[in-house]
């Protein structure tokens, strides 16, 4: 179940920018941003979704930052910030850490700049994400185990070199030009109501936020994100940036353990509510973006469409939801559509014994080819302890139609005398 932890109502949000940590960040600052942004990134599409307006009974659009060039929305902020430095440090070259998004972000802003980047990333980044960084022209350095060690290694890179680093979020100049999202929605669908945005460390919902609540008061900002990985509950909570350990989901584009100083104060009073949403949900979101909308996201940009499909009566439409990235490696999309299926009851492994003898799987197979179950695998097991001497254990992995198709292949072998466990 989705938690969720309003935040200040909009009305009051609206008038807190002037007085708050949003005071160094203006609205002008993000037309400036959208200005300087011109040529460099796209203004992404907005589709409509159907199957999502159906279940919020409302108008629900997609904003398509899957598609914006690197992938993501990061090459917006990372142009804003590094087109604004000095001859003198640019002349020093940029550095930054990443496990993907904000690396090819970087790396691709400082090529247009004609300035000398080099991006940390950890050792088990996926190959895809690695050889992007590379082809849009940053020296790529693998070093650290997980993104804090990544992390440690470009700023230590900074301090001997002077090269400046490039934070993913935590930076004016990177909220003011993720701020640039929330002006091309309120251009794309003025008469929105609500804006979903996947959160890490904040510095698109903050940007985005800042934008709407100062043109548009009354439009409502939730943020999303991974249960595994929600540092952002535990810090509103305590009024201050809370670090969490043990972060676990499959959504690494939102996996960051700490908020920023900067986006902490912004999602604090621009921020309406946060919520978060399990894997399964996400893996379920990142399913219908495939097969309803035909849009590769990853599970991080998948996140408002998770909590959409998790509570859609309690949102106020029209919605926006934006889908934040879509570099995913195809590996672990593979694995990710695979739990999706399983947790929309389309994918139904399943364990029963058979006497061992001629016939007795074709048999099996027979059952299920009469219930219109797909067989996708079959395992066997014959020298299992437990099984008695003339037992064989199978495994199936069934491509099924749905939660009422499953019940119904389960009673249809237990109509036909199989123990089936699962």
């Amino acid at each position: 179940m989705a938690d969720h932890t309003p935040r200040t109502p909009p009305e009051t949000a609206a008038a807190l920018p002037a007085q708050g940590p949003a005071a160094a960040i203006t609205v002008d600052d993000i037309r400036a941003a959208h200005k300087m942004l011109s040529g460099v990134s796209r203004a992404t599409a907005m589709e409509g979704s159907r199957y999502l307006s159906g279940l919020v009974g409302a108008p629900v659009h997609l904003k398509c930052e899957n598609l914006q060039r690197t992938g993501s929305f990061k090459i917006r902020g990372a142009y804003v910030r590094i087109a604004g430095l000095s001859a003198q440090e640019r002349a020093a070259g940029v550095v930054a850490a990443s496990a993907g998004n904000h690396a090819q972000g970087v790396a691709l802003a400082a090529s247009l700049l004609g300035v000398r980047s080099t991006v940390f990333m950890p050792v088990g980044a996926p190959l895809p994400k690695v050889a992007a960084t590379r082809e849009y022209g940053a020296e790529v350095r693998l070093q650290g185990h997980v993104v804090d060690e990544t992390l440690a290694a470009a700023q230590e890179h900074a301090r001997a070199t002077g090269a400046v680093f490039i934070h993913p979020f935590d930076h004016h100049d990177i909220i003011a030009g993720q701020g640039t999202v929330g002006l091309e929605i309120l251009e794309q669908c003025p008469e929105v109501r609500t804006i979903v945005v996947g959160v890490g460390g904040g510095g698109l919902v903050a940007g985005i936020a800042l934008a709407v609540k100062e043109l548009r008061p009354d439009v409502r900002v939730v943020g999303v994100q991974a249960a595994g990985a929600a540092c952002y509950p535990p810090s509103l909570a305590a009024g201050r940036p809370v670090a969490i350990e043990g972060l676990s989901t499959m959504a690494d584009g939102i996996k960051v353990g700490r908020p920023g100083e900067v986006t902490f104060g912004m999602v604090e009073e621009l921020v309406d509510e946060v919520r978060t949403v399990t894997e399964d949900q996400l893996s379920s979101a990142l399913l219908l973006c495939l097969e309803r909308a035909k849009l590769v996201v990853e599970p991080a940009g998948a996140s408002p469409v998770a909590a959409l499909l998790a509570d859609p009566e309690s949102f106020e439409g029209p919605v926006v939801a934006v889908l934040s990235g879509g570099n995913v490696d195809p590996l672990l999309m593979q694995r990710i559509l695979r739990h999706g299926m399983a947790a929309g009851g389309r994918y139904l492994s399943l364990r029963l014994r058979l006497t061992d003898r001629p016939g007795a799987l074709a048999t099996l197979l027979g059952v299920l080819s009469v219930a219109d179950a797909n067989v996708l695998d079959v395992g066997h097991v014959r020298t299992d302890p437990r099984l008695g001497l003339t037992e064989v254990e199978v495994e199936l992995h069934l491509e099924t139609k749905g939660p009422a198709h499953c019940g119904e292949l389960r009673a249809a072998l237990r109509e036909a005398g199989y123990f089936v466990t699962e």
